[in-house]
């Protein structure tokens, strides 16, 4: 799998700088973040999308765990994409919360609509829309949308041009009983985003918040 680098917005940078110990979900952590990653672990996605745990980069919060997930089709990668939460239980100014959920998706797109002036809102309302949905509470949003067009010459004149849609983000996900979030039904509305970036079809009935674009590049194959 195609693992997503680079570094998230919100000021979560160094992606790529793992905690070794994060993959486990931290057994020492406090009981609300064991809770929230074993909600992660639990939940039931669809078949397209795989999932698995990931290091966890550092220096971010107290407590992190992450995830990775590819879309696939057959042996073709569609979309992909990384998912942290994080955890400070002393609070964080910036989350009003002491939960974060950073995440970086991405996938290829065919380059007419990569020039499309309303693609960025279009993507954002994607994951807004997920989240919506599904009916999750969470506050302070915040993200970029980055197109990015490759040409080639010389020697790699003939492959075709290239464009990439990433949608970098974070929100602080509202916490429920014994202050833990409904993270489960946060990783299945990023799953949902996933799908959607990948062009597949909704899962379950649509929601009119989530605007569908035109037809994407075809898949790469893995």
């Amino acid at each position: 799998m195609a693992a997503a680098q680079g570094r998230l917005s919100d000021g979560a940078g160094g992606m790529d700088d793992a905690n070794e110990g994060g993959g486990d979900g931290n057994r020492s952590a406090p009981p609300p973040f064991r809770a929230a990653v074993e909600a992660l672990r639990a939940a039931r996605l669809r078949p397209q999308i795989e999932v698995e745990p990931t290091p966890a980069p550092k220096r971010l919060a107290p407590f992190a765990y992450a995830l990775e997930a590819t879309v696939v089709d057959g042996d073709q990668d569609l979309a992909d994409g990384r998912l942290v939460l994080l955890h400070d239980p002393a609070g964080h100014d910036a989350w009003h919360g002491t939960f974060r959920l950073v995440t970086l998706v991405r996938a290829e797109l065919e380059p007419e609509m990569a020039a499309d002036p309303l693609l960025p809102e279009v993507c954002w309302s994607w994951l807004t829309g997920a989240l919506q949905a599904r009916g999750l509470s969470y506050g302070e949003p915040s993200g970029t949308v980055t197109r990015a067009s490759s040409h080639y010459f010389g020697g790699l004149a003939e492959r075709p041009a290239a464009s990439q849609i990433e949608i970098r983000a974070s929100w602080t996900p509202r916490e429920g009983l014994g202050g833990v979030p409904e993270t489960g039904a946060h990783l299945a509305s990023w799953c949902d985003l996933l799908a959607q970036v990948a062009g597949l079809p909704p899962a379950g009935p649509g929601d009119a918040s989530v605007v569908t674009l035109p037809q994407r590049r075809g898949p790469q194959s893995r």
